[in-house]
């Protein structure tokens, strides 16, 4: 039987997690959800007039900024600047928001498009979703574990290419 990563542990985990964030880390993004569905296309298939989104709904997140480059290529130079939003599992639960690749954040007055997420970082190894009730020399591992974060890897994107109107926020 397992020690560590009850329910009793999660919930400690849970608390300190998001005191952490909302407290004493305090960085805030804004979350832009692309409307597959409702963005018009063209006949091949692409974003006519733009593309459209839900939102923005502002969220607490440790914001890791990389290096900006300028590679050069047959174009011209062009402009990348990777980041990577981590959101805490229980906030985007709560606000109903799924991070996808397409999907657009805002932090520091620059757009951030998603390219990869990452939903793999479990609190002692444990994956509550996984069917461990089968396991005869564990018995009850399915009451154990805890998903903490959702990882979201971003390249700059300028305002112009995505349409969003800063109104207020």
């Amino acid at each position: 039987m397992a020690l560590f990563g009850s329910s009793r542990d999660v919930s400690f985990i849970r608390k300190m997690n998001r005191e952490l964030m909302g407290d004493i880390i305090t960085q805030q993004c804004a979350f832009y959800k692309y409307k597959l569905k409702e963005t018009p296309t063209n006949i091949y298939g692409e974003a006519s007039t733009g593309r459209t989104f839900d939102g923005p709904v502002l969220l607490n997140a440790l914001i890791t900024v990389g290096d900006n480059t300028s590679p050069t290529s047959d174009l011209g130079v062009n402009f990348d600047w990777p980041v990577s939003f981590a959101f805490l599992r229980d906030d985007l639960v709560d606000a109903n928001v799924h991070p996808e690749v397409g999907d657009v954040i805002l932090y520091q007055e620059s757009y951030w498009e998603i390219d990869n997420t990452n939903i793999t970082q479990f609190f002692v190894g444990k994956d509550p979703d996984y069917p461990y009730a089968q396991n005869p020399l564990n018995p009850n591992l399915d009451q154990f574990g805890y998903n903490v974060s959702v990882t979201c890897e971003c390249h700059y994107v300028p305002s112009d290419r995505l349409g969003i109107l800063k109104s207020r926020l």
